[in-house]
């Protein structure tokens, strides 16, 4: 069992298993080429399960996919396949904005994913490539159907950005609710790969829009992840809706995670600099390096996150997964 400073447990791995993206969106990596790096740039999948293996023998139960765009990884479905053998009863999730998982979706389910949490900031066609620099809307929305229909458990997650989709908050809720799916709403996070002058709607702004329409309650802290949650009944029927704001840290004292980017290294904390280097135990198979380093990691995880209003991170989310 791995357990912080802190006393807290940690048990959920977040693996990014590439830099690369389909998309160029404005609150990550707008200014970046689209022929960004190559596979060979990112730890091999075999030397991620090798990490994976000390992680799962460790106690970890749940690890989620991320990128960039996991799905554009060559055998991203076999890998998945091989930590859903290596412990069945591992709760998979994935990241992804979706533009290819519609024809992987029934693949993915078969190799033992559980969960998909999908990038959706907007429901206008000209919006979307404004905002991801592609023409993507109607993959993404076959994407979701796909998942949907492959019973996947899904989360919807919006960055609502003043001036650009800030209008459409409610569409986002009405579109989740529609179709019986949770939409969490994410403050923009400041960092220096984002376009220059754009700004996120804070939490209280984002619930003074849904305010408008709809009455709510406050819930609970979402049990798989730093959302507060909120609930809206209509129609005898609950719908919940949650909201991620890094800039309070009240998430923290609960916070069960650490992250391994596609470079090979261990980040004990998204809003915190330092790093681990693993790659070259990864890539060797050192299990006994890997515990090492984890529980290095581990230890070395801040008790909560330095963010405030006026910092601006130096960290290129999408080598993270965010």
């Amino acid at each position: 069992m791995l357990v912080d400073s802190f006393g807290r447990t940690i048990d959920y791995m977040r693996i990014s298993v590439t830099q690369r993206c389909n998309f160029r969106c404005l609150y990550c990596m707008p200014n970046i080429p689209m022929d960004i790096g190559s596979e060979e740039d990112d730890v091999p999948l075999e030397g991620v399960l090798n990490f994976i293996k000390v992680a799962i023998n460790e106690g970890v139960k749940k690890i989620r996919i991320t990128g960039g765009e996991p799905l554009l990884r060559k055998g991203i479905v076999d890998f998945i396949a091989q930590i859903y053998q290596l412990s069945p009863s591992i709760d998979i999730a994935l990241t992804t904005n979706a533009y290819l998982l519609a024809p992987l979706a029934k693949s993915l389910k078969e190799a033992g994913l559980k969960r998909i949490n999908i990038s959706l900031d907007s429901l206008k066609k000209e919006k979307i490539q404004c905002i991801s620099k592609r023409d993507g809307l109607e993959k993404i929305l076959q994407g979701i159907e796909s998942a949907k229909k492959e019973g996947f458990l899904i989360k919807l997650n919006m960055v609502p950005l003043k001036t650009i989709n800030e209008d459409e908050v409610i569409d986002i809720l009405e579109y989740g609710i529609n179709l019986g799916i949770g939409v969490r709403f994410i403050e923009f996070m400041e960092n220096m790969h984002a376009r220059s002058g754009i700004d996120g709607l804070r939490a209280k702004e984002i619930l003074e829009k849904i305010e408008k329409k709809y009455s709510f309650k406050l819930l609970q802290k979402d049990v798989f992840g730093p959302a507060t949650l909120f609930e809206i009944m209509q129609n005898q029927e609950s719908y919940i809706f949650g909201i991620i704001a890094p800039h309070n840290d009240d998430f923290c004292k609960t916070c069960n995670r650490i992250r391994l980017s596609s470079e090979g290294k261990l980040i004990p904390c998204l809003y915190h600099e330092n790093a681990i280097d693993i790659k070259e135990a990864m890539l060797y198979g050192d299990s006994q390096e890997i515990l090492k380093r984890l529980k290095l990691c581990v230890e070395k995880k801040p008790e909560k996150n330095d963010w405030n209003e006026n910092q601006t991170s130096m960290r290129a989310f999408y080598k993270t997964g965010g």
